[in-house]
């Protein structure tokens, strides 16, 4: 229509058509694209937000489809805008390089290179590069770590033919097809047949192989390998027959669906060979006795094990210790004995030299070459100059004797082997054979067998009865020896806890004796037992005027537990520092002593040693108290009406008195002594100022130290400031350097009281108050800790009339004894008598008192 116009009308049509297209275009142009715009920005505003779901699956899909039609459409028109089309949607316009230099000669160098954006060109078949196996399926890792070392192993066999024999046409030969999973190369391997002629071995070498044409772009993969089926490899076909259990279970895990396993046919021609060798014997069998491998396999390799030979039921015969020794290069055996020192038997090499050790032995005695591995009939050959010797062995093997000999696998701990007669427990072995044994055969059992003899029964040894003469240990020695030994003491514990320095180890108690007269009621006695040797001595202190020895009751020794017969092969019990405490009962030889003190250190010693001494223990002693936890109550009432001035604080006595009361005798008089000392008020065990100084005084007086004006004069040239003060480092170093004869304990203890808060002393005052010549003191004098109690007036006079009385008396028995006036005599012993008891019963209330009454009987005594 538009041709049967001319040029210029067509021109001017369609500049004006074109106009009010752009003109209306203008206007409207803007609102659309306006509101089109905006309507995606909502749509994707929405679609972030989640109230409008988009499919885009969907919009690629119809994208694609429609892209298709377009291609499809596009077929028909022009080339140019079919290769518009095709360009709709493309990323990638990179170029490949197809030429380079290739020995500075500029050439194609590879054709497999794609086109424009990796495309490839028209009639171009590229090859991929990596396998299509695995899909993404899986852990995301890449297939050289998920599938390492992961290989599926075939059975296969092929057919080959043989043209240029007639015994044969074909020859079955036997594959194996390896497939790598990691990278998907194949390698064909061929078992070797021994005498086959052919070479075996590697018979494709590992790499990837591709499909047989016309699909040689591709490579075999995973899915290509199946049971039953052929494989071609480079124009030879490979029938699979059967696969190994791991291939098995794979191709089933990824979906291949195993076919049954094949049949796989024989070698005609081995077959033929076989049935012929078998009817056929050859003149030399072909007997192989090749070592080599076993001997370059385990040389150095032997196998140890500790065995027991018991030969105790024959005569003179005893338990021997063996080792064996198995050796694994040439399956020999070697015995050694375990000689023990001083068993008196020789000191023999070997029990056993190695040989071969056989089950059944003694098997007899045979003649050399009577036992060999082959037999030869004859050896033949001719007489000319180029002859062949041979020789014919006995292949019915007549005549052969057959020995069985030990192998490794007879070997084994528990079992007994027999060494030529000889029954051989095997009852431990080394390391390397636990370890050879549980590599090969998978034995994981190894409980030891113990070499050792049973201990023989122990005959208890007899002693003849104590005889009387010497000491009991004495006597035993000269029943052990035939040349009696003096006995031996415990050396040392006698070092440990012997005296030294000063520590005595000597545990003192004071005691009184236990016994019916009147006379010894009031004995005091000192028991000292000594840890150094266990013995046990008995002191009684003089007493003036008390009418007993005194001094040694019993010397030092051991002392037996009473109740133990004298004449007897036992050895006596004596007693122990354990069965020593306060308010114990002590038998020492028929004299039953009461402990009632002891002194600090012993106090101390049994404290710090509460295993040995548990009445010491103020844990056990609080526990007894526990639990009497029902008389709570009774015993606050019992101690606030002992302490009447609320001090809280009681003597003793009355201390004791009320945990006896409470307790009704089941705490010992040790627990209350130790329950006292834990709790008892501390001292103040500061000494007196003046009691250092006098101290120091006698020690100056002694050496005659006079040279105070020269520490004075030292001292203020020490004193720089002129403050009469100096630190008590410097008076101490001047005091040593001048050799003041102090210890050094009392020299500290005369600073330290001297010293000040700033750890000054004035030097002036402190060498003027050691001056004993400008400043003597009274002699110092040591304190008594047994501190007498001092007599009322009302005791006082009480005393002083019976002293009066007990005087008048005497004077009438002295006036009767002169003129001989019965009278006078007898009312004067009957007043004596009266006032000696009415002192006894009167002083003897104390012990304090004591000195004081017996200076009374004193004086009666001489005035009797």
């Amino acid at each position: 229509m538009v041709e049967k116009y001319s040029v210029a009308t067509q021109i001017v049509m369609g500049g004006v058509t074109g106009w009010c297209a752009g003109f209306l275009f203008q206007k409207v142009g803007k609102l659309a694209a306006t509101a089109v715009g905006g309507g995606f920005l909502l749509l994707q505003i929405a679609s972030h937000s989640g109230y409008v779901q988009v499919d885009w699956k969907r919009v690629e899909k119809d994208v694609n489809k429609a892209k298709r039609q377009i291609k499809k459409r596009a077929n028909k028109a022009a080339p140019e805008i079919n290769n518009i089309i095709e360009e709709v949607g493309k990323e990638k316009f990179h170029k490949s390089q197809h030429w380079g230099f290739c020995n500075n000669v500029r050439m194609l160098v590879s054709d497999e290179k794609p086109g424009i954006g990796g495309e490839p060109l028209i009639g171009q078949k590229i090859k991929p590069k990596y396998c299509a196996y695995p899909k993404g399926e899986g852990a995301d890792v890449p297939s050289w770590v998920a599938f390492d070392k992961q290989v599926l192993s075939f059975d296969a066999y092929l057919e080959d033919e043989v043209p240029d024999k007639n015994q044969e046409n074909y020859r079955i030969r036997y594959y194996k097809i390896y497939f790598y999973l990691e990278d998907d190369t194949i390698q064909v391997n061929e078992p070797e047949v021994k005498n086959s002629g052919l070479p075996q071995g590697t018979f494709i070498r590992r790499h990837r192989i591709s499909l047989p044409p016309p699909d040689d772009d591709q490579f075999y993969t995973v899915y290509h390998f199946n049971i039953n089926t052929d494989i071609v490899f480079y124009g030879r076909t490979f029938k699979i027959y059967e696969c190994d259990a791991f291939t098995k279970n794979f191709l089933k895990k990824i979906g291949v669906k195993l076919n049954p396993p094949g049949q796989c046919p024989e070698d005609p021609y081995m077959k033929v060979r076989r049935e012929k060798l078998d009817c056929v014997d050859p003149l030399r069998p072909y007997e192989s006795f090749d070592t080599l491998k076993q001997f370059l396999q385990y040389d150095g390799k032997v196998l140890r094990f500790f065995c027991l030979w018991d030969d105790s039921d024959s005569l003179f015969g005893d338990r021997r210790e063996l080792i064996l020794h198995y050796f694994l290069s040439d399956d020999t055996v070697e015995i050694k004995e375990v000689i023990p020192h001083n068993s008196g038997r020789d000191a023999i090499s070997w029990f056993l030299r190695r040989s071969k050790l056989p089950k059944h032995g003694p098997p007899g005695v045979y003649q050399p070459g009577q036992i060999t591995n082959r037999a030869v009939l004859n050896v033949y050959g001719g007489y000319s100059e180029k002859r062949m010797d041979g020789y014919l062995l006995d292949k019915y093997k007549l005549g052969k004797l057959n020995q069985e000999f030990y192998k490794d696998s007879d070997l084994a701990i528990g079992t007994y082997i027999n060494v030529w007669g000889r029954k051989v427990l095997l009852c431990d072995c080394d390391e390397f054979t636990k370890s050879y044994y549980k590599a090969k055969y998978g034995v994981e059992n190894f409980t030891s067998i113990s070499c050792k003899a049973p201990p023989p029964p122990k005959i208890e040894r007899k002693f003849p009865p104590y005889t009387g003469f010497g000491s009991e240990e004495d006597s035993l020695r000269s029943c052990i020896g035939l040349v009696p030994t003096p006995y031996q003491r415990n050396f040392r514990k006698f070092m440990e806890e012997d005296s030294y320095g000063g520590i005595s180890n000597i545990l003192r108690f004071f005691a009184k004796l236990i016994t019916d007269q009147c006379a010894d009621v009031d004995r005091m006695f000192i028991i000292s037992y000594f840890l150094s040797d266990d013995t046990l001595s008995v002191f009684e202190p003089i007493e003036r005027n008390s009418g007993l020895t005194g001094g040694m009751f019993l010397k030092r020794l051991r002392v037996k537990r009473p109740g133990q017969d004298i004449f007897k092969s036992e050895p006596s019990e004596y007693i122990t520092s354990e069965e020593l405490y306060v308010g114990a009962k002590l038998n020492v030889n028929g004299y039953i002593f009461l402990l009632l003190n002891a002194d600090e250190y012993t106090l101390n010693y049994m404290e710090n040693n509460t295993d040995r001494f548990p009445f010491s223990s103020i844990k056990f002693a609080l526990q007894k108290l526990k639990d009497e936890e029902s008389k709570s109550r009774e015993i606050k009432q019992v101690f606030a009406a002992a302490d009447c001035r609320h001090t809280k604080i009681l003597d003793y006595n009355t201390f004791r008195d009320i945990l006896m009361s409470v307790t009704s005798g089941k705490i010992v008089d040790q627990e209350v002594i130790t329950i006292a000392r834990h709790y008892r008020v501390p001292e103040d065990l500061s000494t007196d100022v003046n009691v250092l100084i006098a101290q120091a005084h006698e020690k100056l007086k002694k050496n005659m130290f006079e040279n105070f004006d020269r520490l004075i004069f030292n001292c203020v040239y020490e004193d720089r400031e002129k403050k009469h003060v100096l630190p008590t480092k410097d008076i101490q170093r001047l005091c040593k350097s001048s050799r003041l004869p102090l210890s050094d304990d009392l020299l500290g203890d005369l600073l330290s009281r001297f010293e000040d808060s700033e750890h000054q002393i004035n030097y002036e005052s402190f060498f003027c108050a050691l001056n004993w010549r400008m400043n003597p003191l009274p002699e110092f004098e040591a304190p008594t800790y047994l501190k007498e109690v001092k007599l009322t007036p009302i005791f006082k006079t009480s005393c002083g009339y019976l002293l009066c009385i007990f005087l008048f008396t005497a004077v009438l028995f002295i006036i009767g004894k002169i003129r001989n006036n019965l009278e006078c005599l007898l009312i004067g012993t009957l007043l004596h008598f009266l006032t000696s008891c009415i002192f006894k019963l009167f002083f003897n209330v104390k012990y304090q008192h004591q000195c004081f009454w017996k200076e009374c009987l004193c004086v009666s005594g001489y005035l009797w």
